[in-house]
């Protein structure tokens, strides 16, 4: 299996909207994700077999890198491309001077919890009420790991 990780750019958001918008039951806008490209943020994409999985937007700032948004398509989750992004993340991080990361959940997003809980990240709060849900509103785990 061949899997290629790409940089994002402007011109890629047309295509990874698709995939946000099937991964959210309240997606990012495209302005949104649009303003999350270049600066103190960087994103990659994840082919496989030049086929377009899953991609991810990170946030660099002063030694500490934060997963914005993660995304794998609902037809090709449960095949690790989840933690391959997350793993490319960390490097990525790493890389940049990165000493921590940071996340946030929907603590009813079990399969990304565990997926998170496995790469070393521990809980260290919680935002209570914190994403719209199709019922009122659902908690944030805020979750940490060292880099």
């Amino acid at each position: 299996m061949i899997n290629t990780f790409k940089e994002i750019n402007a011109s890629d958001v047309e295509s990874l909207m698709i995939i946000e918008n099937l991964c959210h039951s309240h997606p990012w806008s495209e302005k949104t994700f649009k303003s999350c490209i270049g600066g103190r943020y960087f994103g990659f994409s994840l082919t496989v077999k030049e086929v377009l999985v899953g991609f991810y937007i990170g946030e660099y700032v002063a030694g500490e890198a934060t997963l914005m948004d993660v995304c794998v398509t609902p037809e090709h989750q449960g095949n690790s491309f989840g933690r391959f992004l997350l793993e490319h993340f960390f490097k990525k991080a790493k890389s940049m001077g990165g000493e921590q990361a940071f996340l946030e959940v929907r603590a009813k997003n079990i399969s990304a919890l565990m997926m998170y809980i496995n790469q070393g990240f521990s809980e260290i709060g919680r935002r209570t009420g914190y994403y719209p849900s199709n019922v009122g509103y659902e908690d944030a785990i805020v979750m940490k790991k060292k880099l």
